[in-house]
């Protein structure tokens, strides 16, 4: 099996303003390692993405990326109220998320958005995190894999099995984001293998098994350890407790524990 670096991800959402953000961006940065054996991204709001890239780079820029959680996939032009890739690279971000569930049931983007921002991201040079996940009603029928399958299918048409080492896949289920609920580690681990098999059949084994999966839904410093434990958990994509530098520090040490045992196991 391909070694895959964990990803632990900070969704901050519309949450936060400015000392509040730079606030958290230092502590994180005080007192993560540098560098970590995790790969750890944060996705500020827009107004504060230049105030807390600045905090990370102030470090050294190679403890934590940065991270948007938005993009249009036009260049720079007549978009009102949008905001380019090369806007975001201007202020040094190096990730984009695309295809959360909150773009795609709240504010109503569908399959073909999703992919033209995917392969406008990886065509820009920056990182993507694409986001599948199913609804409650969709598990309720035993839809978890079809959906899975067909968003990601959509997601990456056209990408190139080159551009893959730049995807990382976040599987979101939609009823666990923010309410509690939390898919059991052998749901998640299912889920996770399933998405592997459609990347295996969309690609090769090989490009399957290097991409990262990441889960996310309700992922806290007490369930962490035993999601990120499974084989095919490759990281988090966390929401609320990534506002709190605590709890996202014990997630990202939560994976680093598991890089090192995983490590020594193979020794």
């Amino acid at each position: 099996m391909a070694e895959r670096t964990p990803i632990i991800g900070g969704n901050w959402k519309m949450n936060l303003h400015r000392q509040e953000a730079v606030r958290l961006a230092k502590s994180l940065v005080e007192r993560t390692g540098n560098p970590e054996p995790v790969e750890v991204v944060i996705f500020p709001p827009f107004p504060y993405l230049d105030a807390v890239g600045s905090v990370l780079a102030s470090a050294g820029g190679n403890r934590i990326k940065l991270g948007a959680q938005n993009y249009y996939d036009q260049p720079n032009g007549a978009f009102t109220g949008e905001v380019s890739l090369s806007m975001l690279k201007d202020v040094d971000v190096q990730v984009v998320l695309a295809g959360h569930s909150e773009r795609r049931h709240v504010i109503g983007e569908n399959n073909e958005l999703i992919n033209r921002k995917v392969r406008a991201a990886l065509d820009a040079g920056l990182q993507v995190v694409l986001c599948v996940g199913e609804k409650l009603e969709q598990r309720q029928l035993s839809q978890t894999d079809a959906v899975n399958a067909a968003q990601t299918q959509h997601g990456l048409a056209g990408v190139t099995p080159q551009q893959m080492d730049r995807v990382t896949i976040a599987y979101e289920p939609v009823w666990a984001i923010g309410t509690g609920k939390t898919a059991s580690a052998g749901d998640a681990q299912q889920a996770h293998a399933a998405i592997r098999q459609t990347l295996t059949h969309m690609f090769s084994p090989e490009v399957a098994q290097a991409v990262r999966i990441q889960y996310g839904g309700s992922v806290k410093a007490a369930n962490a350890a035993e999601l990120l434990g499974q084989p095919d958990v490759d990281g988090g994509l966390i929401g609320g407790a990534s506002l709190k530098a605590d709890e996202f520090l014990a997630i990202i040490n939560a994976a680093a524990t598991q890089t090192q045992t995983a490590l020594s196991s193979a020794l």
